[in-house]
């Protein structure tokens, strides 16, 4: 069990824990590293944009299970949604056992560890998914930045396990499929493993560049001519969710320039939250704002300015009074989407710096 130290009885507001963590992070950074945190950064979080965050990661804290997973029904226990709760308390400046939602991030890292099979295959038999790899890639992302503010050698072990099982399964064309085996593949499952590498590259596991390489080819193959992403290389129509998927793909395969990318931002513009258009992803609604979120913050400028203020707001009107966003997957998954989306500008999760 992860050490816990006894949470707080009043959580600490957004922005008195943003100057506290932005301080940390400038005081605590290796030399050389660069964390870019905007001075602005915290401001574009707004009061109603901060409420809608302690009452959404409040939520998360009444809604997890004694054995620290989430959700119901079919979907209880899933590793996914407990990955995603976890990074969203995270985002708000708690780690393991320390900060506001310490002990819920403890509890979520117990109950990934438990659920790593020796394989390194992370999963919960039993439990419901849409592909027991997006589960293995959003607990791997979630074990690495866990990893990486740590260094505990239990979540080392764990996590070089699933980084193995990961780079052993890519297929040939570069991509992963819903199963650990070596496939098909398509851009949606891709992601998530993308992710999880890089997160686990920069806590200092070893990934080779033969697999990134792979990966970026397979990507680049995946783009159409309209700067969309297409969801299999085998051919298809562009569509929102999938083509913020590719973007944040390349990026965080080290991709951060080309016309590749420009095109894929030009592309998700057309989606700019407040028009109705991104509602087209229906179910995959969350899922894709979660990557277009990441895509506009890594891109900055006027794609950024523009894209975090229509979705801040957007997602503050859709908060049900619970504190909750509903999915059909379940609330507790929309609601750590939404969390994660909404604190992108505090600069807190690894994955997430510039």
């Amino acid at each position: 069990m992860i050490h816990l130290q006894p949470k707080s009885a009043r959580p600490l507001s957004g922005s008195v824990v943003f100057a506290v963590m932005a301080f940390l992070l400038v005081v605590a950074r290796a030399p050389g590293q660069d964390l870019r945190v905007e001075a602005d950064a915290g401001k574009l979080i707004t009061p109603a944009a901060d409420a809608a965050i302690e009452k959404g990661l409040a939520y998360l804290d009444a809604s997890q299970h004694d054995d620290g997973s989430f959700a119901s029904g079919g979907y209880r226990g899933n590793v996914a949604i407990c990955g995603l709760a976890g990074l969203a308390f995270m985002a708000g400046g708690s780690t393991p056992g320390r900060g506001p939602y310490g002990e819920n991030v403890a509890r979520c890292l117990d109950y990934i560890l438990v659920h790593t099979q020796e394989s390194g295959f992370i999963t919960a038999p039993g439990s419901a998914s849409h592909g027991p790899m997006y589960g293995h890639g959003f607990a791997a992302l979630f074990l690495a930045e866990c990893y990486g503010m740590s260094g505990n050698k239990e979540i080392r072990e764990k996590l070089d396990s699933a980084v193995d099982l990961i780079v052993n399964t890519q297929n040939d064309e570069g991509g992963w499929r819903y199963q650990p085996r070596r496939l098909d593949a398509d851009i949606s499952v891709t992601i998530c493993q993308v992710m999880a590498l890089r997160a686990a590259r920069n806590a200092g596991i070893e990934v080779p560049m033969e697999t990134i390489d792979k990966c970026i080819d397979y990507v680049r193959r995946s783009q159409n001519p309209d700067g969309g992403f297409m969801y299999m290389v085998s051919g298809g129509e562009s569509g929102f969710a999938r083509s913020a998927a590719g973007v944040v793909a390349l990026h965080s395969a080290g991709v951060y320039e080309g016309p590749e990318l420009g095109k894929g931002i030009e592309y998700l513009m057309k989606f700019l939250p407040g028009d109705g258009r991104s509602d087209a992803a229906g179910s995959y609604y969350f899922y894709g704002h979660y990557y277009a979120v990441q895509a506009m913050w890594r891109q900055g400028g006027e794609p950024w300015q523009k894209w975090y203020p229509a979705i801040r707001d957007e997602l503050v009107s859709r908060q049900r009074t619970d504190g909750s966003w509903m999915s059909p997957i379940s609330p507790e998954y929309a609601t750590a989407m939404c969390c994660i989306v909404l604190q992108v500008p505090n600069n807190f999760l690894p994955i997430l710096q510039r």
